[in-house]
């Protein structure tokens, strides 16, 4: 196994370490995540996936598909466990721009344009959490972002091909993470 893969490994069992929580939450009745908002997260880090892999990411590019096929499982738990399905106009909006990645990477033959619409998504749809924890800061579980910054950055460590399309994704998402959680750090110390 070379370093990467190594690196790559550890992202993804870091993935498992962000995410076992809050599945063994959704199984127990307790979470009950939004199916739509699950449907998007998946098609948006599958495409980047894939996008990475068109770009040569190798290794790096693992714990991002691994992301993918868990937040397939996710909206699919949504769904069983009749979760949240109502689906709002900004639903829509999200899915179509997520969908318009795939015929933009085919026209400008560049997986970059889908990463960027992608990355833009994910980014636009966060500011929704951003805006809910805010006013509710004491309802956030802060160790999945803390996670996710840090499975992100060595996401990034293990990619083999560095540019735009391999790292644009994990980066922005560990920014937007860690950012995440120094507000709503600093909103429980305002409240408290």
């Amino acid at each position: 196994m070379t370093y990467k893969e190594l690196l790559s490994a550890l992202g993804i069992a870091l993935t498992v370490m962000a995410y076992f929580p809050y599945i063994v939450s959704i199984l127990q009745g307790k979470t009950k995540p939004h199916v739509f908002s699950w449907v998007i997260w998946s098609v948006t880090t599958s495409i980047v996936f894939l996008a990475q892999l068109a770009d040569k990411g190798g290794a790096g590019a693992w714990p991002i598909g691994f992301s993918g096929i868990i937040n397939i499982y996710i909206a699919f738990l949504a769904y069983t466990k009749k979760s949240d399905s109502t689906i709002t106009r900004i639903d829509w909006l999200f899915f179509v721009l997520a969908m318009s990645s795939l015929p933009l990477w085919y026209v400008t033959s560049h997986p970059l344009w889908a990463v960027v619409i992608l990355t833009g998504v994910d980014a636009v749809g966060f500011s929704l959490t951003f805006k809910k924890a805010y006013f509710r800061p004491f309802e956030e579980q802060l160790l999945y972002f803390m996670i996710m910054a840090i499975r992100n950055l060595v996401a990034i460590s293990a990619l083999e091909n560095y540019s735009l399309t391999t790292v644009l994704f994990p980066a922005v998402i560990t920014v937007t993470c860690i950012l995440f959680v120094l507000m709503v750090k600093y909103r429980r110390w305002r409240l408290a």
